[in-house]
């Protein structure tokens, strides 16, 4: 399924994009989506047997603001130099345990809303990301089955980043990944059961429409299973948390001088297979 939230800020309503491309209205069978609704498999049956009866109503408004996909998010885990590609474009050498940051809740933003610039901001980069939502309590988790089974969805995630305050101002990557604004979600969570191989997704990003990241997560240094299982042993993951799994190759760090930071009014679009596409427009603080 195709689960999304609609409306005004702060007043996202549920709602389920449909085979056919319709909206369709959930406020009458749950409250939100949010981890909640991914930890109870009954209330995703009902989803999917409303979905498949045709019995769920089109939304009046079919072009409506979407926003964030998960609602009442407890925490954003976040894993740095996760593609080969990436590493070597950066010059780094590939870590041997996964590199582990946060970002609040409080960055999150819709795919279409606006991207604010850091004031005096000089440095601020994309990277298009894989977005891992948990879908049931995970503690010390033994294999990678065990890991997968408590994925309850996929979303596409845009790791916004300031790069001088990431690694010049302390080398304390928290002072450049929590800027106001600086995670679009969404535009939907794809569940599990839709994502057979989360290692076989190209990932794309756009620039003023000029290409810049073409990747896959095929790439990736530790795959989701892993990921998943590993930060079980350090912290407690919930239902509803998101993991931003890294970025490949592309982003403007990586590039010759100049490296092309982004600067307001520049527009950028990103897309990875099966989770849909996003498009933020920058603007200063």
């Amino acid at each position: 399924m195709k689960l999304l939230r609609v409306g005004p800020t702060g007043a996202e309503r549920p709602a389920l994009l449909d085979e056919n491309g319709t909206l369709r209205d959930l406020s009458g069978l749950v409250g939100d989506v949010d981890g909640a609704l991914l930890a109870d498999p009954e209330a995703l049956g009902r989803l999917r047997a409303a979905a498949t009866s045709g019995a769920l109503p089109a939304l009046a408004d079919q072009n409506p603001r979407i926003g964030p996909p998960i609602g009442r998010i407890g925490k954003i885990v976040c894993i740095g130099l996760n593609y080969h590609d990436h590493a070597r474009e950066t010059g780094a050498t590939a870590p041997e345990e996964p590199i582990v940051f946060m970002k609040a809740p409080d960055t999150v933003v819709g795919p279409e809303d606006t991207v604010l610039v850091p004031r005096g901001s000089t440095k601020t980069d994309w990277e298009v990301e894989l977005g891992v939502v948990i879908g049931r309590t995970a503690r010390y988790l033994g294999s990678h089955a065990e890991a997968l089974d408590a994925v309850g969805g996929y979303v596409l995630s845009h790791d916004v980043s300031e790069r001088e305050y990431q690694i010049e101002r302390g080398g304390q990557w928290d002072k450049g990944k929590n800027c106001e604004t600086f995670n679009p979600l969404g535009p939907w969570l794809v569940t599990a059961d839709e994502v057979p191989d989360p290692q076989a997704l190209g990932a794309r990003l756009w620039v003023n429409g000029d290409l810049k990241q073409d990747g896959t997560t095929a790439e990736q240094i530790f795959p989701v299973a892993e990921v998943v299982r590993y930060l079980s042993h350090f912290m407690t993951l919930y239902p509803g948390d998101v993991i931003n799994t890294g970025t490949p190759a592309g982003v403007a760090m990586g590039q010759p001088e100049p490296k092309p930071y982004l600067r307001a009014g520049d527009v950028v679009e990103l897309e990875i297979d099966g989770l849909g596409r996003q498009r933020s427009v920058l603007k200063d603080a």
